[in-house]
């Protein structure tokens, strides 16, 4: 991929994104966000890619993947106002269906195309699909990492503001209240990635995300989420007490023990 082709698509990105401006003010709200999520999943992209010391050709297909890996969540939010694909559609998938209806990879060379597809199309899944091989493992772990890495700004923005300035969508309607699910507070403490279908609160979407520290693929990763501390942040924006303090301090250790590990891989 040439400077050019990704500097085309970026501002493809900007002149799609902006066909869904002209909304009613909940809407823009909810648009805006996703709209500054990609560039901020954009800028962590760079931030891997010089880490695991990618060639710039690499580098360039990740940012692509970046700018792109959501951009099935505008017309996911213009037809069903939620970002919940269980209500809606697979956003992922969606996202594939864009690139494809505006021919917008048509003139990439046909291996990165698929690169990009593949990492855009399975970015949301809970594992990673086992008969996918390099280089696309590379790409998909990139963007699965850079997508957390800014979820976590995001949500931790977010619950600073009271929750009439939220964006409405982005908590996926869960109530918050305090407490937690059972399933996911059995899944935490058993230091596992708690599941969304199993989100019945925002708390326990807390505990999903706190828990995907236990799901990073690069040593440049953990450095980022260790840094920005997003761990004991998130943790403390939990509403009551859920006794999950062990927990938390593992996955905190089990992120500082990976960082070396992946050091030394």
């Amino acid at each position: 991929m040439e400077q050019q082709q990704l500097a085309g698509i970026s501002r493809w990105f900007d002149d799609y994104t902006r066909t869904f401006l002209d909304t009613d003010p909940e809407g823009l709200v909810n648009i805006q966000l996703k709209i500054e999520h990609t560039r901020k999943v954009c800028a962590v992209s760079d931030i891997l890619a010089t880490g695991e010391r990618l060639s710039a050709n690499e580098a360039r297909i990740a940012g692509a993947i970046a700018l792109l890996h959501d951009v099935g969540r505008f017309p996911q939010y213009r037809r069903w106002r939620t970002f919940r694909d269980s209500q809606s559609d697979n956003h992922a998938r969606l996202s594939v269906e864009v690139l494809r209806e505006h021919h917008l990879l048509d003139g990439l060379d046909p291996a990165e195309r698929l690169l990009i597809e593949e990492a855009v199309r399975f970015h949301n899944l809970l594992e990673l699909p086992q008969r996918v091989s390099s280089p696309t493992r590379l790409f998909m772990r990139l963007i699965r990492d850079a997508d957390k890495l800014d979820i976590w700004r995001v949500f931790l923005e977010l619950f600073t503001l009271p929750e009439e300035r939220r964006a409405s969508a982005a908590t996926l309607d869960l109530p918050d209240l305090p407490g937690c699910t059972p399933a996911c507070r059995d899944a935490f403490l058993a230091h596992q990635v708690v599941r969304l279908d199993l989100c019945r609160v925002l708390n326990d979407f807390k505990l999903l995300q706190i828990s995907w520290a236990l799901d990073l693929g690069f040593a440049s990763s953990y450095r980022l989420l260790l840094e920005r501390d997003y761990i004991t942040r998130l943790a403390g924006t939990i509403n009551g007490k859920l006794d999950i303090g062990a927990a938390i301090e593992y996955i905190g250790q089990e992120a500082a023990r990976r960082v070396e590990n992946f050091q030394t891989q």
